[in-house]
């Protein structure tokens, strides 16, 4: 089996168990990502506009957009890093690529803290996402330019015992789910 089609089963299994976590509901599923972003004040935080099943961070980039500038990705083309747009609960969003809305209003920020979207994650900070890399690149890029805190934020469902990477797969330096925060950093 080759390694895209490692990824294609894996993928297919972790989007059943992300389904059933999104369909059981949870009161509060970004509560503990609420307390770890509280630790980061002041800091350039990128979250995103959740699709289909995954978690919402929204509450908890509503809190952290009263201590500082909170952002959203941008995908601009294909095979490219993301950009970071400027976001506020209140700001007036456009349907963007791939199904998530991003400010019609765009003001560019470069973030230290990011809120990763994923389909399935380990607990050696391995992410599988949707097969695009657009998050890899963005955090390979912007780690060569300074530290950034990579938080994977999922259903704790979305965990897989191991996952099929790459050498240009990014771990994940944090991993907060619904029940539990996973501290990944040495």
């Amino acid at each position: 089996m080759t390694l895209d089609e490692e990824k294609a089963l894996a993928r297919k299994a972790a989007f059943a168990r992300r389904k059933l976590a999104f369909d059981a509901g949870h009161p509060a599923p970004s509560a503990l990502l609420s307390e770890v972003l509280a630790e980061h004040r002041g800091k350039v935080l990128a979250g995103y506009m959740p699709i289909r099943t995954e978690i919402d961070p929204r509450p908890a980039m509503t809190e952290a957009a009263s201590l500082g500038p909170v952002a959203v990705p941008v995908i601009r083309a294909a095979g490219q890093p993301l950009v970071f747009s400027q976001w506020t609960p209140d700001c007036t969003l456009v349907d963007g690529p791939f199904g998530a809305r991003v400010p019609e209003t765009e003001r560019l920020l470069v973030p230290e803290i990011l809120i990763v979207p994923l389909v399935a994650f380990d607990r050696h900070g391995g992410r599988l996402g949707y097969g695009g890399g657009f998050y890899d690149r963005s955090l390979q890029g912007l780690r060569a330019s300074g530290p950034v805190l990579a938080i994977g934020f999922a259903w704790d469902a979305q965990e897989a015992e191991s996952l099929p990477l790459e050498p240009t797969d990014q771990p994940l330096d944090l991993i907060v789910t619904e029940r539990a925060v996973i501290d990944l950093r040495p």
